[in-house]
């Protein structure tokens, strides 16, 4: 089983250690289209206009300067770095060692800037969304999609696929072929806090249950116990998401 998330906004931080190291992340296939972002980046960062080139407020100014120290920056395991609703949810840290081994052979987190990452991947916090355009690379999620299309379909193997990204984040790729037949996107009726708090539930019971399921119906099956599942709807067509209603009781 795959398990995708979304990143999170709200990152933590470190004031002492290691920097990250770009050639022990997972998927080594997109250390080029890394390396493209980074720089990219690392040169919009530093100039004057940053903020709105990045599309946000003065406050995060000081989380905008430090994309210019990602080389140098401390980094920390990505189950470590995003919290918010979904992560608090998710509640990795409260996981028995069997729901983590789990959580980090399933989970995957798709990145603006990394592409794709594991839970015990390190990386150093940093301000970037997928819905931001770059000078060179022009849309993020757009220039993903032309990546993330293989790397998702070969982690995905013959197993289910359970999406919990937003939008945004899901324009950025998604399994192909055969893969596609069994990816499941979990759409929570309501608010967005809603919504990411409970695909953070789904995630994390899935882990903790080790449940297995091998079709959508019975991913449905086993998320049924412990969430009001109000439909799952066919793909609209071929290549397309199956769309698994659920909200948390």
């Amino acid at each position: 089983m795959l398990i995708v998330l979304p990143p999170s906004e709200s990152k933590s931080t470190r004031s002492r250690g290691k920097a990250a190291d770009p050639a022990e992340l997972s998927f080594r296939e997109l250390v080029g289209p890394r390396r493209t972002v980074a720089a990219e980046l690392a040169a919009v960062s530093a100039r004057p206009d940053a903020l709105e080139a990045l599309g946000v407020g003065a406050s995060l100014a000081e989380e905008v300067a430090g994309n210019l120290r990602l080389d140098t920056a401390p980094a920390l395991p990505v189950r470590e770095l995003y919290t918010g609703v979904l992560y608090d949810a998710l509640d990795l840290a409260g996981m028995d060692t069997a729901a983590r081994r789990r959580a980090g052979r399933w989970l995957l987190v798709v990145s603006a800037l990394h592409g794709a990452l594991r839970m015990g991947d390190r990386v150093a916090p940093y301000r970037l969304a997928m819905n931001v355009t770059l000078p060179g690379t022009g849309a993020l999620a757009r220039f993903w999609r032309e990546h993330l299309d293989t790397t998702l379909t070969t982690a995905a193997g013959d197993g289910v696929v359970v999406d919990c990204r937003s939008s945004t984040y899901a324009a950025a790729g998604s399994p192909r072929g055969a893969a596609a037949e069994k990816w499941v996107q979990v759409r929570v009726p309501g608010a967005s806090h809603m919504a990411k708090h409970t695909r953070g539930l789904v995630a994390g019971h899935l882990c903790r249950t080790g449940a297995t399921p091998r079709t959508p119906e019975q991913l449905a099956e086993a998320l049924a116990g412990d969430f009001t599942v109000v439909g799952l709807s066919t793909p609209a067509r071929p290549g397309k998401a199956w769309v698994l209603d659920v909200t948390a009781e």
